[in-house]
C-alpha cells in the first residue's frame, strides 16, 4: 500500500498505529496529493492494487470531489487529501496524540 502511494508521488505520507487507541482499524495512513486530479489518481492506483492483491470489502468515500478520499480496507484506513484540506482537518494531530493514561505514566 505504501509502495503504491510512493510510486505515484504521494506527498508527506504518514502511518499512524491505532492499536490500543480504537477498534475501528489497526493503522491509518495519511497522504497528500498535489491537486484534485492527483488525489483521484492516487485513489485509483491504490484501489487497483488492493483489488489485484485480493483485498475484498474495500469501502471508498470522497471520489467525486477528490478533496479527501477515504479508503477503508478494514485493518487499515487510508486518507488521501489535497494539502489545504489535510491542514484543515489535521488528523495526524488528533490520532497521534497519546492517550491520557500514557501521558500520566510518561
Amino acid at each position: 500500500m505504501l509502495t503504491v502511494l510512493d510510486d505515484n508521488k504521494a506527498e508527506e505520507t504518514l502511518t499512524i498505529d491505532l492499536k490500543g487507541k480504537t477498534s475501528i482499524a489497526d493503522a491509518m495512513v495519511v497522504a497528500s496529493g498535489r491537486s484534485h486530479r492527483h488525489v483521484g489518481a492516487l485513489a485509483d492506483h491504490l484501489l487497483r492494487a488492493l483489488k489485484d492483491a485480493g483485498v475484498r470489502q474495500v469501502r471508498v468515500e470522497g471520489l467525486p470531489a477528490c478533496d479527501w478520499v477515504l479508503v477503508d480496507t478494514g485493518d487499515i484506513i487510508v486518507h488521501l487529501f489535497r494539502p489545504e484540506v489535510r491542514a484543515f482537518y489535521n488528523l495526524e494531530k488528533m490520532w497521534s496524540a497519546s492517550r491520557p493514561a500514557e501521558r500520566l505514566a510518561g
